[in-house]
């Protein structure tokens, strides 16, 4: 399996490093392929701008998606975006991993989504019709691959429960699991969160370390999370509200997304 992992900490001493170090292990010993994109080390620039379109005349306005359409249109992306997608298109499955800032992902990975899910490849793809709504949510460029998340989150594990004055993490990260990985078609596996991460021994490292190296075993196999297709039925298109009665009982939110059906996270 061709594996690519976004990493996105400043600190090589942290956590998530010693994680990150954990995780390769594991997969280049079960015989994976991998490629590590580095953010902090590889200096990526998060911000988009103007730079990233060579093409954009002088004077003229920038207009973030019809200048992403035309550069990616007409090949004219920037090398480090080129680089990033095409590491994407080789991959079978793209872990994402980062610490939890402020209920998100720091800002240099959410510029890496901003500048490599360019318009044409991970989004404004297949028709719209009264039938279909673009290829999204569960189809796209991108399907037929895995996704998971690696975070750590400073809270207790009981701040972030159903309960929790954080909010649910399956909620917080639901953005991300859902928005940015499933929308461009991604099989989405449950994340592997820790918790507490400023307050790690070595016993408790052994712990997650076992844990991560479990799920890193069954990267290929594990049951993604029940996310409802878009084009499937469940929608009313173009509205794109949940048909009524299809949710499972109680469910609410972000729970509607979910297939009343479907496997249990």
């Amino acid at each position: 399996m061709k594996v690519l992992l976004v990493f996105a900490h400043p600190e090589p001493q942290s956590l998530s490093a010693s994680l990150r170090d954990v995780a390769i292990g594991e997969l280049e010993a079960a015989g994976h392929d991998l490629r590590i994109s580095d953010l902090y080390a590889m200096g990526w620039k998060a911000q988009v701008d103007r730079t990233d379109f060579p093409a954009l005349g002088p004077g003229q306005r920038l207009l973030p998606v019809a200048a992403s359409k035309n550069a990616f249109a007409t090949a004219t992306l920037t090398d480090d975006v080129k680089a990033e997608i095409e590491k994407l298109r080789w991959a079978d499955a793209l872990i994402l991993q980062f610490p939890l800032w402020w209920f998100a992902m720091p800002a240099i990975l959410k510029g890496w989504v901003d500048r490599v899910y360019a318009y044409g490849f991970a989004y404004g793809v297949g028709e719209h019709s009264d039938t279909r709504w673009g290829d999204r949510y569960g189809e796209g460029a991108l399907a037929g691959k895995r996704a998971m998340l690696i975070v750590t989150a400073g809270g207790w594990e009981q701040h972030y429960g159903p309960r929790g004055v954080n909010g649910p993490i399956d909620d917080l990260l639901f953005p991300i699991n859902h928005g940015i990985l499933y929308y461009p078609g991604y099989d989405v596996l449950p994340p592997f969160v820790t918790y507490g991460a400023d307050r790690y021994d070595a016993a408790r490292f052994e712990m997650a370390a076992q844990h991560l190296r479990e799920r890193m075993r069954t990267l290929e196999t594990a049951t993604p999370i029940p996310y409802r297709r878009q084009n499937a039925g469940d929608y009313h298109i173009p509205t794109m509200e949940l048909r009524d009665g299809l949710e499972a009982p109680g469910a609410s939110g972000f729970g509607f997304h979910l297939r009343a059906s479907g496997p249990k996270k």
